[in-house]
């Protein structure tokens, strides 16, 4: 399975409680930390849902 690289480059202090709640699904904690997540339909589509927040990387 293809596996893709998400940043967290902005902060999720005051943004709506459903896409705190997306970060917190693909395991997001900090700003500026790497994770590296299964490139599933559901993982994408909680990254698109806050793709404003993060950078990503195939």
């Amino acid at each position: 399975m293809s596996k893709i690289k998400i940043t967290l480059v902005k902060s999720l202090a005051g943004r709506l409680k459903a896409h705190q709640a997306c970060a917190r699904g693909l395991g997001i904690r900090k700003i500026h930390k790497t994770i590296e997540i299964n490139d599933t339909p559901e993982n994408r589509g909680m990254v698109n849902k806050i793709n404003y927040l993060l950078k990503v990387e195939k």
